[in-house]
């Protein structure tokens, strides 16, 4: 008679607390538009470690809750901000004995974009949370590594805007052409030249137009508005712009 365990028994007699396991989190980057910068959500820390230094809003996965890493960061998005979002996507994955003074741990970093909002009109959660631009965020002493991790985002942020649609997402419908440019040039921290932008835009077919419009500054012939076509979210241009 063979004695090999099976794997059923195996998994009834395994107890995962005779391994050493990490802390695990979710950390999200959440970008801005306003008053022509490029924003972050940061929340300051109302516990140790590092308590009253700002960082990135996340936390630990609820194994009961989470069935995977993107339900966490949905589910703690949506408790430290209030708003559910329409990109949210996974930048990467850090981890190390250094990041965490409470010991080995990894996070699982995510990225989202949101059209500005003043943070009183949907945070009540935590004790301060505040939308830095993103050229202050260097000069702040931020918990753990998040500094670090928002460089991550950004850069992420950069490249993935150069060959999709990215930035409608920080736009409040409809939006012009012109508003769209300048989103794609603060997201990617280049400028572009606006007919050949205009062009590849339109002949995308990314855009659906939604009315007519006062151009910014209110002065002149009204301008066309957009928005986003269904399932532009997927268009990837065979070009990078800039």
């Amino acid at each position: 008679m063979s004695r090999e365990i099976t794997e059923a028994r195996f998994l009834k007699q395994y107890d995962p607390k005779d391994y050493d396991s990490p802390l695990v989190t979710v950390d999200i980057a959440l970008f801005t538009l306003h008053e022509s910068t490029l924003q972050v959500l940061l929340v300051e820390r109302g516990e140790h470690p590092h308590k009253g230094r700002w960082a990135l809003p996340g936390g630990f996965i609820d194994l009961q809750a989470d069935a995977e890493l993107h339900d966490t960061a949905q589910r703690k998005l949506r408790q430290k901000t209030g708003v559910d979002v329409p990109l949210l996507e996974q930048v990467g994955t850090v981890g190390n004995a250094q990041r965490d003074p409470r010991g080995w741990s990894v996070t699982a970093l995510y990225m989202a974009l949101v059209p500005h909002a003043p943070t009183a009109e949907f945070i009540d959660s935590v004790t301060d949370a505040r939308w830095w631009p993103i050229d202050e965020v260097g000069k702040l002493r931020l918990a753990f590594d998040h500094a670090e991790l928002v460089d991550l985002a950004r850069e992420r942020l950069k490249s993935k805007t150069a060959y999709t649609v990215l930035p409608v997402h920080v736009l409040r419908q409809p939006f012009s052409l012109t508003q769209l440019q300048r989103a794609f040039e603060l997201l990617m921290d280049a400028t572009l030249e606006k007919k050949s932008f205009r062009r590849r835009i339109l002949n995308a077919g990314v855009l659906e137009e939604a009315g007519e419009g006062v151009p910014e500054g209110g002065r002149g012939r009204p301008t066309v508005l957009y928005r986003p076509a269904k399932n532009s979210g997927q268009y990837l241009f065979t070009r990078v712009f800039g």
